[in-house]
């Protein structure tokens, strides 16, 4: 089993940055798309950004094109999202995921394991 924990949310002003961090334990070893889901209440959870597991190949929602970055530094099995020039619609609950290699990255199904959620409030 894979555990993943994200930190790194909390309260913001439109414009500004956060940066989240996803760390992965337990078995390792079979880790390799990672992606990065939002969810806010009464609405489905949403592709954000992944990436391939050399940190080369990486996809993103139009949503967030531009403006957030996710990265991985596999030596600290650490999961990463750069979010810059916030805005109020970027608020939701942020999860890490992660599974073997995903045929499609933007679809939560196809991961195995997820984090608990970190919370991001963006204010207007």
């Amino acid at each position: 089993q894979v555990q993943l924990v994200e930190s790194g949310g909390g309260l913001v002003q439109a414009g500004g940055s956060l940066r989240l961090s996803c760390a992965a334990s337990g078995n390792i070893f079979g880790i390799r798309d990672m992606a990065w889901f939002r969810h806010t209440p009464g609405n489905e959870r949403n592709f954000v950004a992944a990436v391939d597991w050399s940190g080369r190949s990486t996809d993103y929602a139009d949503s967030v094109k531009g403006r957030f970055t996710i990265s991985r530094d596999n030596a600290k099995n650490t999961l990463y999202l750069q979010m810059n020039s916030l805005k109020p619609e970027d608020t939701a609950v942020y999860y890490c995921a992660t599974g073997g290699y995903v045929q499609t990255r933007s679809r939560a199904a196809e991961y195995y394991y997820w984090g608990q959620g970190t919370q991001v409030t963006v204010s207007s």
